[in-house]
């Protein structure tokens, strides 16, 4: 470890001296050198490189796809340092992950659309390889042996169907062949806030994949573990609250008995074993409770608090080339989620608000669809199921009767769908491109304590057109018009039956963009503009002074634009930068506190940006930094309660060769703090995790 008298300005100061010395080097490249195994000429193209996707469920070259698409590669995910979906989103114009207060309970907010996790909902799908995840509750992954992600802008409901309502994120893991390749990485660090100087942390992972039968069976496996200290201080017991453990892994058998035919099977396990969560009171909050306001970073709680989650992921892909243009492809899954955690809600040595939660959340999928790709004609169809299972159990204590109390709820549903897409080029330059995808949800909930129970159903036509046009080979331009939805559902805790469900949240998206690779392939710009038309929006609407439920209670637009850059001025220097600016307000909706038109759609940053710069030699010294920013969004309706606009400093140094590499980074390098003040209500206060600093070692065969 770190030592722990290591002085945090000298750190500071080291990163930036050294990073300013590799950014303005020039080198005179001569004779060949040897870089993770690729040798290097004399002289060496210094083009982007093409990227190939599937954001369409058919390979294409990303710049060819007509949707606002961010894309990371294996490379990207090594250089940025991502190693969350949080640390992935700072990344991405318009998307931001919100982390309420708990590992696993992860809200996504695409273009300023959000939901909370208690719905069940999300507003942005989590496809990791063809795996749904639908819902706030479990919304994560581990970055094992990553492929590529894709970041899809704007609603995938033709090809996706409900809970993309506003894109989709797609994880796509990599394959075993018959390359015998593996990579193991330690890395250890130090948290940087003053209050935390005495904080580490660890990780270990590992990857290897390679043939069991040359050119027919395949094997690979990855595995990962993590530790944090905490950083907030327990004042009544002198210990931290939030100190973190995970675990992850991922096995993947490969069969290809013949070259039309090939077999995927995966299985990954991600454990949480986590202490309290990385909140404290908020000033409504302590005024409620009549207590003080806690210190920076400290609670004075006599309950110690748990989170205690684990997901397993099971999935079958199946695809069989009917033809060199026609393709078959089926993939059958099941993920579990299961969250048990304690809790002290008001955080103080007395026995107000303390809870027990057990919820198990499950999903069984089947998608089944052809594919046609000849040429610029393209096509699919397919057909969708899934059925989910989520039984809740949440037990609240306190020395106030009225406070205390127990609930016991089950919602099981599934929905059925079936979609097509085309593109069918109407000359030389210019191609339509259509789609259609009708679903039915069906959903049941029922109280096991009350013995009540609703069900409901929802069906929803996502059609999407547009036109792509070529203005050159490597300029295209693109316009078109998409729905998407998001799933009804219960309000969980409802008193009042005419309350007890609410329908689907619909939206449509008219959208204009642009794709080119200019200055000789060395500069790609993408920008698009968009206007979102939202109805029957689901907000939470408050019927009288001490009741809210969810409802369809309002209306909205949205617009916004994002355009992102990456240019290579030589051979080794690479600049890139990401800009969103999203604004989305309430054309309608009030209840009985108040009228909201004109307010802000909470959750929703004003804007996201990223500028970066890195500097890879031949020689194998390396050095990036990153510049990330989010505009001011709003925590609540009534636009009280607000998060500042903020920005951190990402950066990292290192040395790489054919095998082995060494980093010193940091994350958050000038310990920025941007917590969340006004969380529900101004109840709490979520707090950001402090800055980071770490040293790396990479090998690999």
């Amino acid at each position: 470890m770190i030592s722990n008298h290591f002085n945090i300005t000298k750190i500071r100061a080291m990163f930036l001296m050294i990073l300013m010395g590799f950014m303005f080097i020039k080198c005179e490249f001569s004779g060949a050198d040897e870089i993770r195994g690729e040798k290097t000429s004399p002289v060496r193209s210094i083009e982007l490189e093409s990227v190939t996707v599937t954001a369409q469920k058919q390979e294409e070259k990303l710049q060819e796809v007509p949707v606002s698409i961010t894309v990371f590669t294996d490379q990207d995910i090594e250089d940025k340092k991502i190693e969350s979906l949080m640390d992935m989103a700072d990344y991405v114009p318009n998307l931001m992950i919100f982390e309420n207060g708990a590992s696993g309970m992860n809200s996504p907010s695409m273009r300023g659309v959000h939901v909370a996790p208690y719905t069940l909902t999300a507003t942005t799908g989590l496809y990791v390889d063809g795996v749904p995840i639908l819902c706030g509750v479990g919304f994560e992954d581990e970055m094992l042996n990553i492929e590529r992600i894709e970041v899809l802008r704007g609603p995938q409901g033709t090809l996706y169907g409900k809970n993309a309502e506003t894109g989709a994120i797609n994880i796509i893991t990599r394959q075993p062949s018959n390359d015998l390749v593996g990579k193991a990485s330690v890395q250890v660090g130090k948290l940087l806030s003053a209050a935390a100087g005495d904080r580490e942390f660890s990780e270990f992972s590992f990857n290897v994949s390679g043939p069991i039968q040359k050119d027919m069976l395949f094997l690979g496996i990855a595995g990962k573990y993590k530790q944090r200290d905490g950083y907030i201080e327990n004042t009544t017991t002198g210990d931290t609250v939030d100190d973190r453990e995970r675990w992850a892994g991922r096995g993947h058998v490969r069969w290809t008995p013949s070259d039309r035919l090939d077999v995927s099977m995966t299985v990954a396990r991600i454990e949480n074993s986590d202490d309290g969560v990385n909140m404290t009171l908020g000033k409504n909050g302590a005024a409620a409770y009549g207590l003080p306001m806690p210190g920076d970073r400290e609670v004075s709680s006599d309950f110690k608090g748990s989170n205690d989650a684990y997901s397993d992921t099971q999935a079958l892909k199946v695809t069989y080339g009917l033809s060199d243009a026609l393709r078959l492809t089926s993939i059958t899954s099941r993920k579990v989620f299961n969250d048990k955690s304690k809790g002290d809600w008001d955080f103080s040595p007395a026995t107000l608000t303390h809870t027990e939660k057990d919820g198990k959340y499950s999903k069984v999928s089947q998608e089944v669809r052809l594919d046609y790709a000849k040429g610029q004609v393209k096509w699919l169809a397919g057909l969708y199921y899934d059925k989910d299972t989520n039984d809740m159990d949440y037990e609240t204590f306190s020395d106030y009767p009225t406070m205390a109390g127990i609930t016991s709820r089950e919602i099981d549903g599934d929905a059925y769908a079936a979609f097509a897409n085309l593109t069918w080029p109407l000359t030389e330059r210019l191609s339509v491109v259509t789609g259609l995808r009708y679903e039915v949800q069906n959903m049941d909930f029922e109280d096991n304590l009350d013995g009540r129970a609703f069900d409901d159903s929802w069906n929803a036509l996502s059609p999407r057109a547009g036109l792509e046009y070529r203005f050159s080979p490597d300029i295209m331009g693109y316009a078109t018009v998409s729905k998407g939805y998001r799933s009804g559902g219960f309000n969980l805790f409802a008193m009042d039956d005419q309350y007890a469900s609410y329908d689907a949240e619909e939206l449509w998206n008219y959208e204009i963009g642009m794709k080119s690779v200019i200055w000789d392939s060395r500069l790609m710009l993408n920008a698009s503009v968009y206007y979102m038309d939202i109805n029957d929006m689901q907000v939470e609407k408050a019927v009288n002074q001490i009741e809210s439920y969810m409802t369809n209670a309002a209306e909205a637009t949205g617009k916004g634009l994002e355009l992102e850059m990456t240019a290579r001025l030589n051979d080794g220097l690479t600049l890139m930068a990401g800009f969103g600016y999203s604004d989305i307000e309430f054309d309608k909706f009030e209840d009985a506190l108040g009228d909201y038109k004109g307010n802000k759609n909470p959750y929703a940053p004003e804007y996201t940006y990223n500028i970066g710069t890195q500097y890879r030699h031949p020689g194998g010294f390396c050095a990036r930094v990153d510049l990330i920013g989010y505009g001011e969004m709003y925590f609540d309706k009534t636009n009280e309660f607000s998060k500042g606009s903020y920005e951190i400093v990402n950066a990292k140094i290192g040395y790489e060769t054919e095998h082995f590499d060494i980093y010193l980074y940091g994350k958050n390098i000038f310990d920025k703090e941007y917590n969340s003040y006004g969380y529900y209500g101004g109840y709490y206060t979520i707090y950001s995790d402090p800055g980071e600093v770490g040293l790396q070692c990479v090998y690999r065969f």
